[in-house]
């Protein structure tokens, strides 16, 4: 019950936040933020850690724009393609990835996704360096005008919430018990005879649908793709906005989406702020020292909050009821 409340003060806040923020930003932190949780449900919950998700996030984007900008297909459908072109590389890459377990997995899903990035590199349709610009927003089922960006807002938001949706399903469904297992102890579920490389795989094509219309969804809302989303640093951002916001826990990805996103956004403006209030020039700095702080984090995470800002608090609760219980 406290969970339920507490989706429903985030879908108010949700609601509430494009009348007081900027409608862009917070449509790209929604996307990041069903990304992060599509790549936590093969990691937090199968116990899998790809290196290769942004071949998925980028293909997906490079497809619907492609659908959108030379194709002139409507919106849906290039989404509904993108999804489709994520969930095909993810079949691919999953059916030679689950025949490894451990780094051998990790790093055979770097290596299949660095030639996918090679692939966008090379493509005559992708182009190349430039990147596909101008891409179309279009109309939503034909009536629905995208141009405006509030509109576009709620239709990235229906999005997002579905995309957890089928998260939270599939986690609380037998089929995400069955994946709890594997995570668990893999010898242990195939001997109460469970199909462990079925599950894997589905898991990991599931992963790579959901991360496909999170980066066809981005690509819509920005209106370009670049090499940037299929480069390998994208596959480390979302393992480091994992496990800040918590790996293994529904919210916690998403709050460390957030954070990330925010942080890399934002940090500019934060050290003119400071800088401003404070007298200290350094700060003017920070915009330029991203990849420093965001650095900084991700060692404050492992040494201090391992589980995660989401899990230290459920950690935290969880002690303080079982303190309350022995009183």
């Amino acid at each position: 019950m406290n969970k339920n409340i507490a989706y429903g003060v985030a879908l108010v806040i949700a609601l509430a936040a494009p009348f007081v923020g900027y409608p862009v930003f917070l449509m790209k932190l929604l996307c990041f933020g069903l990304f992060a949780c599509a790549f936590n449900l093969l990691i937090g919950y199968t116990g899998l850690l790809s290196f290769g998700h942004a071949a998925f996030f980028g293909a997906a984007g490079y497809v619907t724009g492609h659908a959108l900008t030379v194709l002139g297909l409507p919106t849906e459908l290039g989404i509904v393609l993108g999804v489709a072109a994520s969930a095909l590389v993810g079949l691919v890459m999953g059916m030679v990835a689950i025949r490894r377990q451990g780094i051998y997995f990790s790093m055979i899903t770097l290596a299949l996704a660095q030639m996918v990035y090679f692939a966008a590199l090379r493509a005559p349709f992708t182009h190349g360096e430039d990147g596909l610009q101008g891409v179309p927003r279009g109309k939503l089922f034909g009536v629905i005008d995208l141009s405006n960006d509030l509109t576009l807002y709620f239709v990235v938001l229906a999005i997002a919430v579905a995309g957890f949706a089928v998260i939270v399903r599939t986690v609380h469904s037998p089929f995400g018990q069955v994946l709890k297992a594997i995570k668990e102890n893999e010898p242990r579920a195939i001997s109460l005879g469970y199909d462990v490389d079925k599950y894997k795989l589905l898991a990991f094509v599931l992963s790579a649908a959901l991360t496909g219309l999170a980066g066809a969804t981005k690509t819509l809302v920005l209106g370009f793709e670049t090499l940037t989303d299929v480069h390998w640093t994208m596959s480390g951002l979302v393992i480091l906005m994992t496990l800040v916001g918590g790996m293994g826990t529904l919210s916690g990805p998403i709050i460390g989406a957030f954070i990330i996103i925010t942080l890399e956004n934002k940090l500019g403006d934060i050290g003119t702020f400071l800088a401003t209030h404070t007298g200290v020039e350094w700060f003017n700095t920070l915009g330029e020292s991203v990849g420093m702080v965001t650095g900084l984090i991700f060692i404050l995470c492992v040494l201090l909050f391992r589980r995660g800002i989401v899990g230290e608090i459920g950690a935290a609760l969880a002690a303080s009821g079982v303190r309350k219980k022995s009183v």
